[in-house]
């Protein structure tokens, strides 16, 4: 992170300073949660880090039939400082992108790769949520993302949301999410 430039929240006098990271494989693999998304944080001089499997990228349902005539979403690496907001995704707390715009890829060719190229980039508010796919485990992203960061586990994001909940309280309800290739 720092060597992109990108700030680490260290500060350590109040505890779930969080440091929320997802980093996409260098090999993708359509529909599959071969991603990982970490959260980390700082708090009387130990640092505390946990890391779940989750999908970085949308399912296949959205790249061969993306839901914006300009092609599917795909966020762009970068960090996105104060974006996400903790709020309801369908019907449960998950972290909404409220805060701020953010950029995307835009794939228009509804072929089942990841066209990830610099042109197509756009920025704005995409409803580029953090949430889970489902109850249980899933082994495919499917519908479950129309570029959304997608944890494949939902006893996974409950622990997730349970610590924003828990920084929430001491640091506000804004959260920094930062994108990273492997």
């Amino acid at each position: 992170m720092s060597k992109n430039g990108y700030s680490v929240f260290e500060t350590d006098s109040k505890p779930f300073n969080l440091n929320i990271v997802g980093v996409r494989s260098s090999k993708p693999t359509t529909n599959l949660f071969n991603d990982y998304i970490c959260i980390f944080w700082k708090y009387e001089g130990r640092w505390n880090y946990l890391e779940f499997q989750a999908t970085t990228l949308p399912g296949l349902k959205y790249l061969e039939k993306p839901m914006n005539p300009k092609g599917c979403a795909i966020l762009v690496p970068n960090q996105y400082k104060g974006v996400w907001k903790l709020g309801t995704h369908h019907t449960y707390t998950a972290l909404t992108q409220r805060g701020g715009e953010v950029e995307v890829y835009r794939d228009e060719n509804e072929d089942k790769d990841y066209d990830m190229i610099s042109d197509s980039i756009i920025s704005g508010y995409f409803g580029i949520n953090i949430h889970k796919a489902s109850e249980g485990e899933r082994e495919t992203v499917d519908g479950y993302s129309a570029g959304c960061q997608v944890f494949q586990n939902s006893d996974e994001f409950d622990v997730f949301i349970s610590l924003c909940k828990k920084a929430e309280k001491y640091w506000g309800n804004s959260f920094t999410y930062t994108l990273l290739n492997e």
